[in-house]
């Protein structure tokens, strides 16, 4: 049984987990990092192939964490969103040009990046230990006191603060015995990837439908990844049908904007709810990431929050470090508590009208909705706050507007 002491133990070795990791490399902080999967098994998983949608707030964080440089390349820029309601005249289109910036977001396959965060974070001086599974932890009124399973050993390692960043189905919440808001939209995700027999030209579309939105986010020159929402009895018979049947009913459900669709990419179907943490602290142990929300894929915004949650930690722990000051005191995890529960509510509130919005063809609320999307389409101050909640960069642009 070995014990040992670090300033922060992170458990989760994810993009969340491993930002937090980098963003704290040399900064004097002892740290470590605790992982289930081995490589082997991450290279294996099939969550590794889905399309990850990065604001353009978070391509800027990546490249602040030294990663964009490495992957910038594998990811193709978003220049335009055009939204529309299926059947209806509302519309509007958000322009990269009219923000005077390159992108507003991009797009990259989730494993080009996952794979070049790990081997940054292999290369720091965070000590990786892994495999290994989190089975106790408690804290006192000095450290968190955090058991281990590595292989067939059993560790005893202590810290200043412990960080869960280790998913949907975080052991360190469970542990914390933290409980779960949770609101299910009797909704499912379909993702594949289609070939267009136009090219995209970099624009991604959201179109909402009855059932639930859907999303093209351009990959390449004329591919698109999908994101196809739909009810749960829809989505189970779309699954168990043919690859040409359910390519032509997603061609009659997003039409020929992009010509003729081809289906290059196996279909997957994973369950869509809101899934929220009643709390985010308990003792040194803080939960961030999909340990502490999972969000409706409406708006892409799932990985993008997790990592305001760590920029925001990273800033905070840093600050507190040079001062001296004690990593795991409750005053200062109460204060970056509060200051992420506004971003949390904010999207999350943004988010969910969305999904309750356009989920539905009642004809008082789609006539709103249509009356609402002509509206941003031809206010430039609106359609500013909702490119800017695009790219990420909500609070900033509403702050801007109340000078």
């Amino acid at each position: 049984m070995e014990d040992i002491l670090f300033d922060i133990i992170i458990v989760g070795g994810g993009l969340v987990g491993n930002s937090l990791a980098l963003a704290l490399q040399h900064s004097g902080l002892k740290i470590a990092l605790i992982e289930a999967n081995t490589r082997k098994q991450f290279a294996e998983s099939t969550a590794g192939d889905r399309a990850l949608a990065l604001s353009a707030g978070t391509a800027s964080a990546l490249q602040r964490l030294h990663v964009w440089s490495g992957v910038a390349e594998k990811a193709t820029p978003i220049t335009d969103i055009h939204v529309s309601d299926r059947g209806h005249f509302g519309k509007t289109r958000l322009s990269a040009l009219n923000e005077q910036v390159d992108a507003l977001g991009y797009v990259i396959n989730a494993r080009d990046i996952e794979n070049h965060v790990m081997e940054l974070v292999e290369n720091s001086d965070c000590r990786v230990i892994c495999p290994a599974r989190i089975v106790g932890l408690a804290s006192d009124a000095e450290c968190v006191h955090v058991s281990i399973r590595n292989n067939q050993e059993s560790i005893c390692l202590r810290a200043k603060l412990l960080v869960g960043a280790d998913g949907g189905n975080s052991s360190v919440r469970r542990l914390l015995d933290i409980p779960l808001e949770s609101n299910d939209y009797n909704q499912t995700a379909l993702v594949t990837t289609v070939k267009t027999g136009i090219p995209h030209r970099n624009m991604a579309y959201e179109r909402f439908t009855e059932s639930g939105p859907l999303a093209f986010l351009p990959v390449g020159k004329n591919h698109c990844a999908v994101v196809w929402t739909r009810r749960n009895a829809d989505a189970e018979n779309l699954m168990a049908v043919s690859e040409e049947d359910f390519c032509a009913e997603l061609q009659s459900c997003f039409g020929y904007r992009l010509g003729q669709l081809t289906i290059t990419a196996p279909r997957r179907a994973f369950p869509v709810s809101l899934i929220r943490s009643r709390r985010m602290q308990v003792g040194r142990a803080l939960i961030i990431g999909n340990a502490a929300h999972q969000l409706h894929p409406v708006a892409g915004q799932g990985f993008n929050l997790g990592l305001r949650d760590v920029i925001e930690l990273a800033d905070r722990l840093l600050q507190q470090h040079d001062k001296a000051g004690d990593v795991g005191e409750l005053k200062f995890l109460d204060g970056y508590v509060r200051t992420r529960q506004q971003d949390h509510n904010r999207t999350i509130t943004f988010t969910d009208t969305l999904v309750r919005m356009f989920s539905t063809d009642a004809v008082v609320i789609a006539a709103a909705r249509n009356i609402g999307l002509a509206v941003f389409d031809r206010l430039p101050l609106a359609k500013k706050i909702l490119s800017h909640h695009a790219m990420g960069l909500a609070q900033s642009a509403i702050n801007q507007n109340k000078r």
